[in-house]
């Protein structure tokens, strides 16, 4: 029975890395996949490949989304074309909440898995659209740990500026890693309260 599937943790515990191992158990058992990131992963705009790509150095080309892709008709058409046995979502917090809706349908009406990996929450603790509309209707949830520096479980993704001193306001996506740190719910608040 095919399933929606929602992983999910702060940044940088890993979620790339499992994504990747899953789809490549998949190959090894002579089964086709379909891999999916964001437009924010795109080599060049207007490019439709991206790249998941994990801290440990895994990476695989991908299909890109935008918001305005149908995500249905394009996994629909190539189901048509060849075999699909299973599909992967990477940074699904960037689906909008139509789009989850669309990959529930890919499950329900083409019998296909969809294993979608991204946050849970943005750099103000708040839920990511496609993250609240999978923790709605997947039908299995799975969190990945990480820690925060105290050796807690973190997880929240805190935003920083170039001095290390916590964002307060701000756009919800800036896809630059290495201004994000992984911290528990305490250390967060203590961050922006600043």
């Amino acid at each position: 029975m095919s399933k929606l599937y929602f992983t999910y943790s702060a940044m940088n515990a890993g979620k790339s890395a499992i994504l990747l191992q899953a789809a490549h158990n998949y190959g090894e058992r002579g089964m086709a996949v379909m891999l999916w990131t964001s437009v924010h992963h795109a080599a060049e705009p207007g490019d439709r490949t991206g790249l998941i790509e994990s801290r440990i150095g895994l990476r695989a080309s991908a299909q890109i989304f935008a918001p305005d892709t149908d995500l249905f008709a394009a996994i629909k058409a190539q189901a048509g074309a060849a075999a699909l046995d299973a599909i992967f979502f990477d940074e699904a917090q960037f689906l909008t909440a139509d789009q989850v809706r669309q990959l529930a349908r890919v499950v329900d009406e083409l019998g296909l898995p969809v294993l979608c990996y991204g946050l849970r929450t943005d750099f103000l603790g708040a839920l990511f659209p496609g993250s609240a509309e999978l923790l709605a209707l997947a039908d299995h949830l799975r969190e990945v740990r990480t820690v925060c520096h105290c050796g807690r479980k973190a997880t929240m993704n805190l935003r920083r500026q170039a001095d290390g001193r916590a964002v307060a306001e701000g756009e919800q996506v800036a896809v630059e890693k290495s201004d994000y740190v992984s911290l528990c719910r305490k250390h967060f608040f203590e961050a922006l309260a600043g």
